[in-house]
């Protein structure tokens, strides 16, 4: 059973994500973590794909989220057929080039905000990335080989 405090809490969050994803303009994307973190949940991309099943995202431009593919392409990431290719179609029509397995180049088409509206951001920490998306953990340092061989054990 869910507590009235812990659905307003849900539904303000939802809220701050609709937010972001209403601002989003035509013609680009956005990830599901850069929705997140835009809206103060850093790492909450679950949160934010959620937030757009949730009733009230009815009249969102929700095409414009997408999944996080690697650090420069993001990819649609609707499982069912239909909706990926209504997606891609809505994508297209707005000028996004969408390749044959549903990748999206987010250096041409990524959204970066130049200010933010809503709720302010929390100070990036040394693990976040401070551009698009991403699950905020810093990639790991390469350590050195133990013995004298080139070689990585």
């Amino acid at each position: 059973m869910v507590r009235s405090d812990d659905r307003s809490h849900l539904e303000q969050l939802f809220m701050r994500m609709h937010a972001v994803i209403r601002s989003i303009p035509r013609g680009q994307v956005a990830t599901y973590g850069q929705v997140a973190e835009l809206a103060g949940v850093p790492g909450g991309a679950r949160i934010a794909a959620a937030s757009l099943k949730a009733k009230r995202a009815e009249r969102l431009p929700w095409q414009r989220v997408i999944g996080k593919a690697s650090g420069r392409k993001g990819r649609i990431k609707i499982l069912d057929p239909v909706g990926a290719a209504i997606q891609r179609q809505l994508l297209e029509d707005e000028g996004v080039d969408v390749g044959d397995k549903g990748l999206v180049d987010l250096g041409a088409y990524g959204w970066l905000p130049k200010t933010t509206k809503g709720p302010p951001k929390r100070a990036p920490t040394k693990h976040s990335k401070a551009t698009i998306g991403g699950s905020g953990r810093a990639a790991s340092p390469r350590r050195p080989p133990r013995s004298g061989s080139k070689r990585r054990a």
